[in-house]
């Protein structure tokens, strides 16, 4: 064995070596924690942790893409919506209990986040998710059931509307949204429902209908609707999925009991 000095050797120097690289190499990671969303706040009190300070990374600045400008993290700015919950417990990790709609009000299960309010687009600058009749040659496959004019049912089993199209990713090649057409007329209200939360199946008839567990047939008048009929921003997927996502929970007062 090589020794350094009479207590020291090579083995003893490599140890330590490891010691002193995991130690920065945590140290790293704590830092990179808060510039890619760790949360900044305490989860009582809202206040800065007491190990800001020291695990606090300095600004970087990120180069968007296809012209997005660019994204200095952290910037010190925090997300300033007032939520419709109260929190019966005061300590770290404690539930928050809705106290108005949670289905629009962001709480648990629907709860979203901020994205920036414009589309998600491909390498090229193109659109990713886009209807049928605009994504220039997309198709659906003849061995799998159209779901356009199929009716739509609630999770109370009450007829809604049809799915009158469908939105691709033409990034993935897959089906995203039915776009669903809630009563007639100038009535008519368009929604688009994520394709995890549409289920076809036989209905009355052996026909093939559209049933949709996460929500009500109430509440469907309240699904998040988009600006543009034919494009789809990051913040409103990200509603809109939420919207479906809390009905799983929140839709009836009967979902949030235990079972037995």
């Amino acid at each position: 064995m090589i020794t350094v000095t009479g207590n020291i050797d090579i083995t003893l120097i490599a140890l330590y070596a490891f010691w002193i690289f995991f130690a920065g190499l945590l140290w790293y990671l704590r830092q990179e924690d808060r510039r890619e969303g760790y949360p900044l706040e305490s989860d009582v009190g809202g206040k800065y942790p007491k190990d800001a300070w020291f695990f606090m990374p300095p600004p970087k600045t990120f180069v968007l893409p296809n012209g997005g400008g660019t994204k200095q993290v952290p910037d010190g700015t925090r997300d300033t919506r007032e939520i419709a919950a109260s929190r019966p417990h005061e300590y770290p990790g404690a539930p928050l209990y809705p106290t108005g709609d949670p289905l629009v009000d962001g709480v648990g299960p629907a709860s979203w986040a901020e994205r920036s309010d414009t589309p998600d687009l491909m390498a090229e600058g193109e659109l990713r998710i886009v209807p049928l009749r605009t994504s220039g040659g997309f198709s659906l496959n003849e061995k799998d059931p159209d779901p356009r004019g199929m009716e739509v049912y609630a999770a109370d089993n009450v007829a809604v509307g049809t799915v009158t199209e469908v939105w691709v990713d033409r990034s993935e090649c897959m089906v995203r949204y039915y776009e669903l057409q809630l009563g007639s007329g100038e009535n008519a209200l368009i929604k688009l429902l994520p394709v995890s939360f549409g289920n076809i199946k036989r209905g009355r008839g052996r026909t093939l209908v559209m049933h949709v567990r996460a929500i009500t047939s109430e509440q469907f008048a309240r699904v998040p609707t988009i600006a543009n009929p034919d494009r789809i921003t990051r913040l409103e997927e990200e509603r809109l999925v939420a919207y479906y996502g809390g009905g799983e929970l929140y839709a009836t007062r009967f979902r949030q009991e235990p079972l037995f």
